[in-house]
C-alpha cells in the first residue's frame, strides 16, 4: 500500500490487528527485513512495515533526512487514522524513531531502539559514509553492499547460517541510488540524540546483538541506562541485524514487551 505525504509516495506494508507497531528498517535494506516479526506479533498487534522514502517501493523524492523520514511515518499513521503506535527501529530505523520521538512525541505509546545509538556521527564515520556515496553513484550498489555485509551480519550468521547472509545480500540491491546516496548524508547530518534520553517516559526496550560491531552492546547498555523507563536485552550469538540473525530470540524479546503495553 502507499500513502501520499506531501505530495510523496510512502510504501507500507499493513498487517494484523490490535496495537499498532511500526518496525522502521535499517540501512541499506527496506520493510522486508521485519518479515521474520509479522509471523510472531501479528497475533497481538497490528504491524506497519513502512519503506522509507527512497528505499523499497517508496519514491526516491528528497529531501532525505532523519526528520522528514519521521514526518514520513506519521504521514503514514494519519493516513491509517492511528493516533499512537510503539515505534521500533534498527540502526538507521532507530535514528528515525529518536526523530519522531524529538518531533512527534505524543504519536509515541512505546519505544524499540534495537542496534542502534543516539550520538551523532564522528568526523571519521562522516568521512566513511561520504566515501560510500562516491562508491554508490560511481560502481552501484553491488559495490555498496560488499562494504556493508561483513558489519551488518555477524561472523557466526555467515559460518553458520549462509541463507541469511545471501538474503540480506539480496535486499541491499534493489533500491534508488538517489535513495541509498540521500540516507548516508541523512545520517551523517542527524543531531545528536544523546539528550533526549533522559526525556524518554515511555515504556522502551533497547535490543542488542551480543556481536554487534557497530553499535556494541557496551554502548547500548549505557544507552538504555540514561532512559529511565528502559530495560536492556541482549541477543546472543547476533550481530547488528539481531532480528534476521536471531529471529526466535529477539521475537521471544519484543513479544513480551508487546503484552506487557496496556493499550489505551
Amino acid at each position: 500500500m502507499n500513502a501520499l505525504v506531501d505530495g510523496v509516495e510512502i510504501a507500507y506494508d499493513d498487517r494484523g490487528t490490535g496495537l499498532p507497531v511500526v518496525l522502521l528498517h535499517a540501512f541499506p535494506l527496506d520493510h522486508s527485513m521485519w518479515q521474520p516479526q509479522c509471523g510472531a506479533f501479528i497475533p497481538q498487534c497490528r504491524c506497519i512495515l513502512p519503506d522509507l522514502r527512497g528505499f523499497g517501493a517508496s519514491a526516491a523524492v528528497g529531501p532525505y533526512t532523519m526528520d522528514r523520514y519521521a514526518d514520513d511515518v506519521v504521514g503514514v499513521l494519519d493516513a491509517l487514522r492511528i493516533d499512537r503506535a510503539v515505534i521500533g527501529g534498527l540502526s538507521m530505523g532507530g535514528y528515525v524513531a529518536f526523530a519522531l520521538w524529538r518531533r512527534h512525541r505524543d504519536r509515541v505509546r512505546a519505544l524499540i531502539l534495537a542496534d542502534t545509538r543516539a550520538e551523532a556521527d564522528t568526523d571519521e564515520v562522516r568521512l566513511r559514509r561520504a566515501e560510500l556515496a562516491t562508491v554508490a553513484r560511481e560502481k552501484g550498489l553491488s559495490a555498496v553492499a560488499a562494504r556493508q555485509l561483513p558489519g551488518l551480519v555477524g561472523r557466526t550468521t555467515r559460518d553458520k547460517h549462509p541463507a541469511v547472509y545471501d538474503a540480506v545480500h539480496a535486499m541491499m540491491l534493489h533500491h534508488p541510488v538517489d535513495g541509498v546516496v540521500g540516507a548516508l548524508d541523512a545520517m551523517a547530518t542527524r543531531p545528536d540524540s544523546s539528550d533526549l534520553l533522559g526525556t524518554i517516559d515511555v515504556p522502551t526496550l533497547v535490543i542488542c546483538g551480543e556481536h554487534d560491531a557497530l553499535t556494541p552492546a557496551r554502548g547500548m547498555r549505557a544507552m538504555a541506562d540514561r532512559i529511565r523507563t528502559a530495560r536492556f536485552e541482549s541477543i546472543a550469538h547476533a550481530g547488528h541485524l539481531s532480528n534476521v540473525e536471531r529471529p526466535a530470540a529477539f521475537n521471544h524479546v519484543v513479544s513480551e514487551f508487546l503484552a506487557s503495553l496496556v493499550y489505551d
